[in-house]
């Protein structure tokens, strides 16, 4: 056997003992979901053990459960539409019509996504206390959009600056506008760039929940919140914790699964010319 044959065989196997390390997490949450509170607390956990559903019945019995759904739903979808309705013109302007100041700009964008939830939620606190909006989709719906501003703005860049400029000279010496260059020429080319940058943001703002834990309470509360709820004074309840993580997972998992395509088309869009 070569030695380039016994390197590939070398990196599937890694690969896969990664992709188990990974996943594993995922199916002991699955696995606790099935069984008993006292089977989740024993230890060592018992291996072979009697499947219930009640975890999944109390979870989804839960007063707030699908409430909390709506909210997730609306704040996610709004939240990401902003986003990409705000991010992707200033790629755009930045990738074409660039200054002195545009890598100064990129950076500084970075930079406010680097900076830790925890160092601003007390003026954050404060700030919403004063404008009202504590409590209030519209709160969480501008804060998930400055949170995944500088993730499409970058990821845009980078898909637009990889685009042929050759078709978008071609199409202005054919005298399109601005608008009808970036709708008709620029868009389609960016396909599955803005796919994966959607996907992207939908899944941080699904799953945040520092911020959405300590800004709202009741009425705009999503399912990362509710998750939390069964931490309760009289116990932590692991199984029943797992299933309403389950189940708050599974849209993210199947949207992942049915846009995987797009999501690696777009991923890997520029790194072969």
């Amino acid at each position: 056997m070569t030695r380039s044959k016994v390197t590939g065989h070398f990196l599937s196997v890694l690969t896969i003992v990664i992709a188990l390390i990974f996943f594993f997490p995922i199916f002991w949450m699955l696995l606790t979901s099935f069984k008993t509170e006292s089977d989740a607390f024993t230890f060592p956990p018992p291996l072979l053990f009697q499947p219930t559903l009640d975890n999944y019945r109390i979870a989804l019995q839960q007063s707030s459960y699908f409430p909390q759904l709506t909210n997730t739903l609306a704040i996610t979808v709004f939240s990401t539409l902003c986003a990409l309705l705000l991010g992707v013109p200033a790629a755009y302007s930045m990738a074409y019509y660039p200054t002195k100041r545009t890598d100064f700009t990129l950076m500084w964008v970075m930079s406010t996504r680097m900076l830790p939830p925890v160092g601003i939620i007390v003026p954050l606190y404060v700030i919403f206390k004063n404008l009202h909006l504590f409590d209030t989709h519209i709160g969480l719906i501008i804060l998930y959009t400055a949170m995944n501003l500088p993730l499409v703005i970058w990821m845009m860049y980078s898909f637009i600056g990889d685009l042929p400029y050759e078709i978008i000279e071609a199409a202005r010496i054919d005298g399109v506008t601005l608008v009808q260059e970036f709708r008709w020429v620029i868009l389609p080319l960016l396909l599955p760039g803005l796919m994966a940058t959607m996907l992207l943001c939908f899944i941080f703002s699904w799953n945040e929940f520092f911020l959405a834990f300590n800004l709202t309470i009741t009425k705009a509360a999503p399912l990362s919140v509710f998750i939390a709820s069964f931490k309760t004074s009289e116990g932590l309840f692991w199984a029943k914790m797992s299933a309403a993580a389950t189940i708050t997972a599974l849209p993210v998992v199947i949207a992942g699964w049915v846009a995987q395509r797009q999501l690696v088309r777009g991923l890997t869009a520029g790194a072969v010319k």
